[in-house]
């Protein structure tokens, strides 16, 4: 996918962001999961006040990828108390990272990657953590591959539907001025 364009999210991205990430999330776990779960997941996650909430909070950093003027992935990073299976110092979460179906495979989600690292880094982290359903063998998959080990699990909610993530870390990485 040729000239995909990363920014930080601001304000007035919330309606568009809200919309793209509940779609994505859908498309990502609808099949594995009861429909009321989704939707309560969906209204608490990804509206359009909570993205807003999200975008002007400075402990958030919202990296959007566009290709052609269309959103095609995005990627959250926070400060956050971590799981206490992560024991590694000044971690900073990978909150969210989704990237649409039509641009899987594209190199979209490396690109995006480095951009995560270089917001981890700005608020502070030397190493990121995230959470990844265990039934999700493909994003399992590209965490590895872009340098996460796993450190243990935790609990994560899809409505009221208890599953479990793996927790993964990796030290941040230096910026590459090539990304993007």
């Amino acid at each position: 996918m040729q000239s995909i364009v990363i920014r930080r999210g601001v304000p007035s991205d919330a309606p568009a962001l809200a919309e793209f990430a509940a779609r994505t999330f859908a498309e990502t776990f609808a099949a594995d999961n009861r429909p009321e779960d989704l939707r309560a997941y969906l209204e608490s996650a990804y509206g359009v006040p909570q993205q807003s909430a999200e975008l002007a909070n400075p402990d958030v950093v919202t990296i959007l990828a566009h290709h052609a003027a269309a959103l095609v992935a995005y990627a959250q990073v926070r400060r956050k108390p971590p799981p206490t299976c992560v024991t590694q110092t000044q971690p900073v979460e990978l909150h969210r990272f989704y990237v649409a179906r039509c641009a899987h495979g594209s190199g979209v989600a490396h690109t995006l990657m480095s951009a995560v690292h270089e917001a981890a880094a700005e608020l502070g982290g030397r190493h990121v953590w995230l959470g990844v359903w265990e039934r999700n063998p493909r994003a399992i998959a590209f965490y590895s591959k872009m340098g996460f080990t796993p450190v243990g699990s935790h609990a994560f909610y899809v409505g009221p539907d208890c599953q479990t993530d793996r927790v993964f870390v990796a030290a941040v990485r230096p910026a590459d001025r090539r990304a993007g």
